[in-house]
């Protein structure tokens, strides 16, 4: 009888302390955690459960490993937690950072694309992207939509110059469909091309449907567009800017891309243009000017005559004489 009792007040003893070793774990897995500052780390793919627990403890993220293992092995959730790049923020209780792994709310990491770079340039700056892995694939010239994009950590340079390739497109598919009538561009890359040319030629806002009404102008009276920046493309093949002036040797290169010696658009677009100068290619402004000049000030002089052309072209002349 007498042993029969003890083994009762032993077996409640050890159900007491159970419980209490319960509700402390439970405790300790709600009590804000070790960080003071917010910390960064990569959960490779594959890791498991345990190299996971002592890679956040390593980090400082976790102050009892054993504790969270035991927590998510009893919730079921060890297939459920994601592998990425992950900022826990401070005082994250390990059930925060179980929450986080198991939702995938990783980091959000950013590029951004200027207007107007060649291809060779974004793929510069695709490769120098941190965080991306394997090498871009080259989709050729004017082919890449500027804009920002977001990405995670571990996604590849390939799909990221996809969703670019696929953005120009569906710009460009919209573009022509709704391009002004009686347009002189043919086809899609005839678009691109155009607004590659007044991409490069402008930086002005206001001036680039202008622009590019003069060189649709020009196209349409079979007149040599002569634009600088085809010039420029023809001697570098977009690998890096000229550098220096344009000579008057310069113009005379023979190069398809020369617009000085060509007659028509080049044979392809010579960077990539942003969404205003796609826009100001397909819908240009109604104008009646065939030249234009730059006025010294960042915009440009626009003419309908040749005459008044060279009145513009000295007028920066002596501007230009006067700033050196």
């Amino acid at each position: 009888m007498r042993r029969r009792r003890l083994v009762g007040v032993f077996l409640a003893l050890v159900s007491a302390a159970a419980g209490g070793l319960a509700f402390w774990a439970w405790d300790d897995f709600n009590a804000p955690g070790p960080l003071k500052e917010v910390r960064r780390v990569v959960v490779p793919n594959g890791t498991g459960l345990a190299p996971l627990a002592r890679l956040l403890a390593e980090r400082g993220v976790l102050r009892r490993p054993l504790v969270f293992r035991a927590f998510v092995i009893m919730d079921g959730s060890q297939n459920r937690l994601q592998a990425g790049e992950y900022d826990f923020p401070v005082g994250a209780s390990a059930a925060a950072v179980h929450d986080l792994l198991v939702a995938g709310r990783t980091v959000v990491r950013r590029l951004t694309v200027p207007e107007g770079l060649t291809t060779l340039a974004v793929l510069d700056l695709v490769r120098g992207a941190e965080g991306l892995e394997g090498e871009p694939p080259d989709p050729g010239e004017g082919r890449l939509l500027p804009e920002t994009y977001h990405y995670s950590y571990g996604d590849s340079r390939a799909d990221l110059v996809a969703r670019m390739q696929r953005g120009m497109g569906k710009v460009l598919a919209r573009l022509f469909r709704d391009r002004s009538a009686g347009s002189p561009l043919k086809n899609e890359t005839e678009l691109l091309t155009l607004a590659s040319i007044v991409e490069k030629e402008t930086g002005v806002s206001g001036e680039r449907a202008r622009v590019a009404g003069v060189f649709v102008n020009r196209l349409k009276r079979g007149m040599r567009l002569q634009a600088d920046p085809t010039v420029i493309y023809a001697l570098t093949g977009g690998r890096q800017g000229l550098g220096r002036p344009l000579t008057r040797a310069d113009l005379r290169v023979e190069h398809p891309y020369n617009t000085y010696r060509i007659r028509g658009l080049p044979p392809g677009p010579i960077a990539n243009p942003g969404l205003a100068a796609l826009e100001a290619a397909a819908r240009p402004a109604e104008t009646g000017a065939l030249y234009f000049v730059a006025d010294g000030a960042g915009g440009h002089l626009f003419a309908r005559t040749l005459r008044e052309h060279n009145r513009n072209v000295a007028r920066y002349r002596r501007l230009s004489r006067h700033l050196q």
